[in-house]
């Protein structure tokens, strides 16, 4: 099975040789410490910090950094209004007959923001991390066992190649469809429904496939060796003490000046 690195994973970058395990715990670890903070500010002077760490030491293309936004903006947007018009409080505007409060913005701001904050990181780690390298990784740092290491590779093998069984998919309906003539629509939700489909199915039947594969293999029943060991260096712990430092130094300046909030913002 070949999990060879997409064109937009460059693992020769300072962040791509970092340990894979490594840079999931830091993620993790920003994270967790995340879910505690609902202030708009804390998260708006994360984000460009984490921006420019992922640029200056993972160098993806600009544009794929930007493209890889959109699901991120989708999701921030989605926030961001659901709170301004649902959270009860003093009335910022009214739009279509839909109030807006200063509270639900204010929250809703909070919540969009960190979704950026963990988007780009989770970009980062995605455009420098190999597949392989994870799942050794795993093994080898975080003691996972063998069937789900290679559980996980198989899964994140599945998902790098979405992109090409989509594009794939979509060019097979085209090639089938009769052109359109001129005033008729083109393609819509339908088309795009039965697209999503096939790609579920395509899906399911290549995981099954790799799953015997695994299985007829015997993968598990004896213990395995490791081919090239990845080890944790002192660079991986500067990166985790400097990610961590900057989050620690942030959140300690919202509390020295009185704007950062917890859990208190949801009832406040």
């Amino acid at each position: 099975m070949s999990a060879g690195p997409l064109p937009w994973v460059n693992t020769a970058t300072p962040l791509g040789r970092r340990n894979p395990t490594m840079k999931l715990a830091v993620l993790f670890v920003v994270s967790f410490a995340l879910l505690f903070v609902f202030d708009p500010l804390t998260p708006a002077l994360l984000y460009p910090l984490a921006l420019a760490a992922v640029l200056i030491w993972g160098r993806p293309s600009p544009r794929m950094l930007l493209l890889a936004h959109i699901p991120f903006l989708g999701f921030a947007l989605g926030m961001l209004m659901i709170n301004a018009i649902t959270r009860p409080g003093e009335e910022l505007f009214t739009v279509l007959g839909l109030q807006a409060s200063v509270e639900g913005v204010t929250l809703g701001a909070s919540l969009a923001l960190r979704t950026f904050v963990l988007g780009v990181l989770s970009i980062g780690f995605v455009f420098s991390t190999d597949a392989v390298a994870l799942t050794d990784s795993l093994h080898q740092q975080a003691r996972l066992g063998p069937r789900l290491c290679h559980a996980i590779l198989a899964g994140y093998q599945m998902l790098q190649d979405m992109p090409g069984t989509w594009q794939t998919i979509r060019q097979a309906q085209s090639v089938r469809a009769p052109a359109p003539a001129p005033g008729v629509r083109r393609p819509g939700i339908r088309e795009f429904g039965h697209a999503a489909f096939s790609l579920l199915v395509v899906s399911l039947r290549r995981g099954e496939r790799m799953a015997q594969s695994m299985e007829s293999r015997g993968l598990g029943l004896a213990p395995r060796t490791v081919w090239k060991p990845i080890r944790v260096e002192r660079a991986d712990w500067i990166m985790a003490f400097g990610v961590l430092t900057v989050l620690v130094v942030v959140l300690g300046l919202g509390v020295t000046g009185g704007w950062i909030r917890g859990y208190s913002a949801l009832w406040g």
